[in-house]
């Protein structure tokens, strides 16, 4: 009994088999996936969009770019496209390989149905997962740059744990100044607390100032 299935999610297919493309083709489409096949890496890699969901069965075996070394160069690349391995070939070392590198699944020829449509089904939720985070990522960072430039200063101290009559002696200003600059602050980036604002910049990779030293 095939699983239900996401229509927006594209399940892109790499084997040099043309039989097994076709039969997953078939299946995959039955099944409600949107489905792209291709019989060479390097092919996948001159036609695959980045911005489609999705995920790639990929047979480990195949002349030129193998299965193994396509998925390095995907990773290499920040492409996050959850990777299920296929093969009639394969070997423990193989495996282990492919799972280190975070592959989904490595299922051997012929190839249980169910058993792949529930591996498709956690690269699914996978993807979404990081596809949900990249999304996230990329508002906190339209956030952080409506900030001003004196802002930002501030954001770095205010992170970096420093108190508003600390930060005003290190900016040259006076505290209800600072007290201006970090409600602004928050507001801008939506949070209410000291904590959801450390952790909102921890995520988005912003590095707290260092404290100013003065000498003589």
């Amino acid at each position: 009994m095939l699983q239900n299935c996401n229509s927006e999610f594209t399940v892109f297919i790499v084997d040099d088999d043309e039989a097994i493309l076709r039969a997953l083709s078939r299946l995959l489409g039955a099944c409600g996936y949107g489905v792209k096949a291709f019989s060479s890496s390097e092919a996948f890699l001159a036609e695959s969009d980045p911005a489609i969901p999705g995920c790639v069965i990929l047979d480990v075996l195949m002349p030129g770019l193998d299965g193994l070394r396509l998925q390095a160069a995907l990773n290499d690349s920040g492409i996050e496209r959850p990777v299920i391995f296929i093969t009639g070939y394969g070997d423990i070392p193989m495996s282990v390989q492919a799972m280190k590198a975070g592959a989904v699944d490595f299922l051997t020829k012929p190839i249980n149905d169910e058993v792949l449509l529930a591996a498709i089904a956690v690269a699914a939720e996978r993807e979404g997962r990081t596809r949900q985070k990249r999304i996230e990522l990329g508002d906190m960072r339209a956030s952080l740059a409506r900030l001003t430039a004196r802002e930002t200063e501030v954001l770095g101290h205010v992170i970096a744990g420093r108190l508003n009559k600390q930060i005003a002696g290190d900016l040259g200003t006076v505290e209800k100044t600072i007290k201006v600059h970090r409600g602004r602050i928050m507001q801008k980036l939506g949070v209410r607390t000291i904590v959801d604002l450390v952790r909102l910049t921890e995520r988005a990779g912003v590095q707290p100032a260092r404290p100013i030293e003065r000498h003589g």
